[in-house]
């Protein structure tokens, strides 16, 4: 149920993962190459022990330096992949919102029954700056990391698309 991209987007709160790459053989485990030291410490430090799918997620630094690209010709079945120069590279220097770039007609009841519809029971939700920025509190943090993965970039029509990440603060 994991994918290159799901793990991007996932570790993406915390730096710019640049490639990712679940093993052939163990499916269960992932290489993720961080833009530098810093940020894969503090995806580590964040992540390590959270839920995802029912089951933790154990982060560890890794004594592979840089994930390997599939040489040419070679199907990996798209374990592998370099994001680079991904457009939803998310900041240089981590910050800690919730869900920005919102459309702005965009309803409460568009919000909530979206992050439900992702498998989550919106607690409570807030918006902010003029209904750009809403922060929504999910029942666990597991169902928190699966609308991350779910919803961030989610085009909202009229080319918005929904930016969500985690953050620190509480309604």
């Amino acid at each position: 149920m994991v994918t290159p991209q799901s793990l991007f987007t996932l570790f993406g709160v915390y730096g710019d993962a640049q490639r990712v790459k679940i093993l052939y053989n163990k499916k269960d485990s992932a290489l993720i190459q961080m833009a530098d030291a810093n940020q894969a410490q503090l995806a580590m430090s964040h992540l390590n022990g959270q839920k995802m799918h029912g089951k933790p997620i154990r982060v560890a630094l890794s004594k592979h330096t840089s994930v390997q690209l599939p040489r040419d010709g070679l199907d990996d079945q798209g374990l592998t992949k370099d994001f680079t120069n991904s457009p939803l590279h998310r900041f240089k220097k981590p910050v800690y919102h919730l869900a920005s770039t919102l459309h702005p007609d965009l309803r409460t009841e568009d919000l909530r029954l979206l992050f439900s519809n992702a498998g989550g029971t919106v607690n409570a939700f807030k918006f902010f700056q003029d209904h750009k920025m809403a922060l929504l509190q999910m029942s666990t943090v597991e169902e928190a990391i699966q609308g991350l993965i779910d919803l961030h970039n989610y085009n909202m029509g009229d080319n918005h698309h929904l930016r969500v990440s985690f953050s620190k603060s509480t309604i």
